[in-house]
């Protein structure tokens, strides 16, 4: 498994695991011991995957597991936008590498991209600040050959859609995907561009949805996402409802409430 030439052209390293804790806390030890990227983590397996809100994440062989360390890729009010900028990477890695599922991919707010309206990753983008810098994971998990059977949300991964694809051949796109989506970024300077190609690939605008925050739910008309990223929900008595976290699911087909718990 290796990065694509051009990447490597571009100055980003790549150290390969078999078997790790997980990438992203991998990434930031380096970050605290002074390394300042940019260097792409991989590994066969995780032991101790995560996901959102610490979600235990099942990390077995077969699939593709990936973070990004960048040091300083942002003034910190814009690293948010990285969430983007990682699902757009992978759902060009995915539509370069799997091209019969290019028409049925689409974005899930903020970072999940679906086949289907089934999640086949999950990105998790946790930051640190290390001597005077912030440090970036961009943490990137691609179902490739196997998914979760008990998710919040109904998960697939390439192969059952109809792709088999390798984890190295993803991580090849994935790594050029990546360079190209950063460079049209500009450090937050090309968030117009990002967002609107996020948009145009997002499922359920227009639609009525659910979002779970971390102390209650709420309900309305998904509107689109505003300048920062936010995700713009209409409520019932008409006002606007910012989101700046949560867990996002269409009304028609939402899990009940005490569904198992996600992965991601």
């Amino acid at each position: 498994m290796d990065v694509d030439p051009a990447v490597s052209a571009a100055g980003f390293r790549h150290i390969a695991y078999d078997i790790v804790g997980s990438t992203n806390a991998e990434a930031l030890a380096l970050a605290r011991a002074g390394d300042r990227g940019p260097v792409w983590i991989t590994a066969r397996a995780q032991n101790a995957g995560r996901g959102r809100r610490e979600r235990k994440w099942v990390s077995e062989p077969g699939n593709l597991y990936a973070t990004l360390l960048l040091v300083d890729p942002a003034p910190s009010e814009r690293a948010p936008q990285l969430s983007f900028v990682a699902a757009l990477a992978v759902h060009d890695a995915v539509r370069e590498t799997a091209t019969v599922l290019g028409p049925r991919l689409s974005f899930k707010w903020p970072n999940d991209v679906l086949c289907d309206r089934a999640k086949i990753s999950g990105i998790l983008v946790e930051g640190e600040g290390v001597k005077h810098a912030l440090a970036v994971a961009l943490g990137i998990g691609i179902d490739c050959a196997h998914h979760p059977g008990e998710t919040d949300y109904p998960a697939t991964d390439l192969a059952a859609a109809g792709a088999a694809v390798t984890p190295q051949a993803v991580f090849r796109a994935l790594s050029k995907a990546m360079l190209l989506r950063l460079t049209q970024w500009n450090r937050g300077a090309g968030f117009a561009a990002v967002r609107a190609d996020w948009l145009e690939r997002a499922a359920g605008i227009g639609k009525d949805i659910r979002v779970r925050l971390a102390d209650r739910e709420l309900a309305g008309r998904f509107e689109g996402i505003d300048q920062a990223g936010h995700l713009m929900l209409r409520r019932g008595d008409g006002a606007m409802e910012m989101i700046t976290s949560g867990d996002v699911f269409p009304i028609a087909a939402g899990p009940a409430p005490d569904s198992p718990a996600e992965r991601r």
